[in-house]
């Protein structure tokens, strides 16, 4: 299995005032990607029928163990993890690992599963379910929130990215975006505190989804920037400004080079920057190189094709 990064551009509620929470969109990229190979059985063994290997192999192994139990499958399970999204970095690198995991159990045990099945059975979605949403099909996508239910949040509209667009990515050297229990109490501190929200829903309605489906990467730029800067401001006091105080610089160069789409995923630390035109993201990624030689800045597509699944016989590689 090998599955897409993705990129959170910003939630609709996020100090869940609303009857549904959080909310958000966002787009998949073609690198980084999860690779993940699973079979059954196996040379090796251990107590707890996983044996797992490769980068996050931990965690990969505690997927395992959680969809094993949810699909009702027994059969002892070998993973490999062949590369793996940066943790902590905005870039969803759990989900994507936790859905891959799943999609390769569940393709063992000939089951046909949605991504919002996937996500169940690997634990994801509870706040953001971009991740979900981007992970077998490409296109910028808008889901509605998580109500009560405990399901994951529904999609709402799904819009291919304009084919000449190009995401210039910029991963600072050190820092991490906030997770875990400590990304729990924010939000639910953000919630007790809270008495509006600001005006996402409306520039992403009037200006950001209008702008992609025109291709206008000006108008596109815009609004995105402005939702950035809102959704920032509201999570300055927790990471210490409008950005991560890694990503602040990357957005700061990227600005002064001249591109208008330019944000943080998530919690970051990771930078992006949105351009039209592949030799104008190459541009940009040189002079980004430039002014910050230690981050590492590459020049991405946005994923056209979701997640793979390629099966082979025992003893290939995948």
């Amino acid at each position: 299995m090998t599955a897409p990064a993705r990129l959170h551009f910003g939630m609709l509620d996020p100090a869940g005032l609303g009857p549904r929470r959080f909310g958000g969109f966002g787009v998949a990229i073609e690198w980084p990607r999860v690779v993940v190979a699973v079979r059954t059985g196996g040379r090796r063994r251990s107590a707890g029928g996983v044996v797992a290997s490769g980068p996050q192999r931990d965690r990969a192994a505690a997927f395992v163990r959680d969809v094993r139990l949810k699909l009702g499958f027994c059969e002892p399970i070998e993973i490999e993890v062949r590369e793996a999204i940066p943790p902590h970095a905005g870039l969803g690198s759990g989900t994507k690992l936790g859905l891959a995991v799943a999609a390769g159990i569940a393709e063992l045990a000939g089951r046909a599963v949605k991504p919002d099945l996937l996500a169940r059975a690997s634990g994801r979605g509870a706040r953001s379910s971009v991740g979900a949403w981007t992970f077998d099909e490409p296109g910028l996508v808008v889901e509605a929130g998580v109500g009560d239910d405990g399901g994951i949040s529904p999609l709402l509209v799904r819009y291919p990215m304009p084919e000449q667009w190009r995401c210039v990515l910029a991963l600072p050297d050190g820092g991490e975006g906030l997770s875990g229990s400590a990304e729990e109490r924010f939000f639910g501190k953000l919630h007790r505190s809270s008495s509006d929200e600001p005006p996402v829903a409306r520039l992403l309605l009037t200006s950001v989804l209008p702008a992609v489906l025109a291709g206008d990467i000006e108008e596109f730029g815009a609004g995105l920037s402005e939702i950035q800067r809102q959704i920032g401001s509201i999570f300055s006091g927790q990471q210490g400004g409008v950005f991560h105080p890694s990503a602040t610089p990357l957005v700061d160069h990227l600005r002064s080079l001249g591109v208008g789409a330019v944000g943080q995923s998530s919690w970051g630390p990771a930078v992006y920057g949105i351009v039209d035109g592949p030799e104008r993201a190459a541009e940009v990624a040189r002079a980004l190189q430039c002014l910050a030689p230690a981050a590492e800045v590459s020049v991405v597509d946005f994923d056209r094709r979701g997640a793979l699944c390629e099966r082979h016989e025992l003893g290939a590689r995948a």
